[in-house]
């Protein structure tokens, strides 16, 4: 991958499709050599991004994810906007790529020129999100989609980190009544600003109404993370297109609402602290099992923990001990000469 990313990033923002994947692919680079063009990248479209409503999509397996995405997408072309999907897949555990390829599930939707559709692996990371989406949000951004959703893996109820990059977070949800409520943490609908309870149609119509006045009274017990949004619980149909529209107009109330009150900028600048936070942990996590002194002790450490001879907090203590070790060293060195 030889592109120069300032060129990379004038391509972008004039609006080349190819460009745009192409540095997508270039901020999900795990080769070192390539985080420095990346950060290039991103830099330099930097003043184009943050213009857009940023929708997280949060729920359960099988409750019909990439359907709805594909409807509300459409929905939003049809308002004169144009949306970029990010589709967080499960990853392989022999290739690492995506599973799933939610761009195939898509298909109408991908056909849309004012569309962008990008599956990438969820790579292990907690959260239901990929290491780089925030990367490829802001890339997405410069190129000019107003609309950005980032649909996560699905994997069940730990899928909060979400909420840390969007502006309006939504959870979609199957008929089920309190069975259903109750599989739910309490944790992810403390951030949830919509609740969306898809399969309201056909014989599910009445269940669908039932779970839906469930979830609101649950709501009504939380408090709200927002000054000015209270949230809503919606219901729709996703495969016959109807409240597709209302689910629609629920976020760009929501999103309006919190630019009135100020806190969306507050919101996001808390968010940038989170990134930064989050890219510390990783790049210490990188530094530590690349180092020499701690490569050469963990196979032993790692032996013996799998084998209960030691506890892993002590295990990760004289890993810690290691580089401390070798960065005080480096400290001392430094000292002398100077």
């Amino acid at each position: 991958m030889t592109q120069d990313p300032t060129e990379l990033a004038e391509r972008i923002a004039n609006g080349d499709r190819r460009a745009l994947a192409r540095g997508i692919t270039l901020v999900e680079s795990t080769r070192r050599e390539h985080r420095a063009q990346a950060e290039t990248l991103v830099n330099a479209v930097l003043p184009l991004a943050g213009r857009s409503v940023r929708i997280g999509l949060s729920g359960p397996p099988g409750v019909g994810k990439s359907t709805f995405t594909e409807r509300f997408g459409l929905r939003v072309i049809d308002e004169g906007h144009r949306i970029a999907v990010l589709a967080v897949d499960p990853s392989s555990a022999r290739s690492g790529g995506s599973i799933l390829g939610d761009k195939t599930r898509m298909a109408e939707l991908a056909r849309r020129p004012e569309a962008f559709i990008r599956p990438s692996p969820g790579g292990g990371e907690l959260g239901g999100v990929a290491r780089r989406t925030r990367e490829a949000m802001l890339l997405c951004e410069a190129f000019g989609h107003d609309v950005v959703m980032v649909e996560t893996i699905g994997v069940g109820q730990s899928e909060v980190a979400v909420a840390d990059m969007v502006d309006v977070f939504c959870v979609l949800v199957n008929p089920g009544g309190g069975d259903e409520l109750q599989g739910i943490k309490r944790g992810i609908m403390e951030l949830a600003d919509l609740v969306v309870v898809n399969k309201a149609d056909g014989d599910l119509a009445p269940a669908a109404q039932r779970t839906a006045a469930d979830y609101r009274n649950a709501l009504h017990l939380l408090r709200p993370r927002w000054r000015g949004w209270t949230p809503e619980t919606l219901t729709c149909s996703a495969v016959e297109d109807t409240g597709i529209a209302e689910v629609w107009d629920a976020v760009e109330r929501c999103s309006a609402a919190l630019q009135e009150s100020g806190e969306l900028d507050e919101h996001r600048a808390r968010q940038a602290t989170a990134w930064l936070w989050k890219e510390v942990t990783l790049r210490v996590d990188d530094e530590l099992r690349r180092h020499p002194a701690v490569a050469e002790l963990l196979p032993t450490l790692e032996h013996a923990v799998s084998n209960g001879d030691l506890l892993p907090p002590v295990a990760a203590e004289r890993v810690l001990e290691a580089w401390r070790a070798v960065a005080g060293d480096a400290a001392s060195s430094t000292e002398s000469t100077s």
